[in-house]
């Protein structure tokens, strides 16, 4: 078994996103400026690796700013008490190929639930890159964000699955600082 390498998130070349239904006819995008994680390696491969990721519920950025306001206050996050969403990996396995499916702790409100989640590249300056597409589904109603609202023709004015894409680039931790270029 070789010895632990661990990568730090290349916040520069990645990002987190999520979706949700906005008046059952179309979704709303927003994503979180930041977030910082690690994956902990002890195989050649990211096999059984140990992933770690932590979000800044306040960087919440839907494109408009009352509306982050809304997502921040009691009715969805209550981002005063609860300024953290953290995610720990249970297992990370290959599936075949470069694919590998996660699963996790997702710890958002102070409610944690397992969760289900999924090539590398040198970046031209020597520094070894491995990238990452995570995508999931949460229902957030299980998180304690039940607010919603009935629409004239009595749909739901949200839905309640949150589809979540982050693209993660990470880069090896070297001496306790990595130099990320591009």
């Amino acid at each position: 078994m070789a010895s632990p390498t661990t990568w730090v998130i290349d916040t520069m070349h990645s990002d987190v996103q999520f979706k949700i239904k906005h008046l059952v006819i179309s979704n709303v995008t927003g994503s979180f400026k930041k977030f910082e994680g690690k994956i902990v390696t002890r195989e050649e491969s990211f096999n059984n690796a140990k992933v770690n990721f932590t979000i800044d519920v306040k960087s919440i950025d839907t494109n408009q700013a009352q509306r982050d306001g809304h997502l921040q206050s009691g009715d969805f996050f209550t981002a005063d008490l609860y300024p953290q969403i953290t995610f720990e990996s249970t297992s990370f396995t290959n599936v075949g190929g470069s694919d590998y499916k996660m699963n996790g702790n997702l710890t958002l409100r102070g409610v944690t639930k397992p969760v289900e989640y999924g090539g590398s590249e040198d970046n031209g300056h020597g520094i070894l890159k491995h990238g990452f597409e995570v995508t999931g589904i949460v229902n957030r109603k299980e998180f304690g964000m039940a607010w919603n609202k009935l629409t004239d023709t009595g749909g739901l004015g949200l839905g309640e699955d949150i589809k979540l894409i982050a693209n993660i680039q990470v880069a090896e931790l070297v001496n306790e600082a990595v130099e990320i270029k591009a």
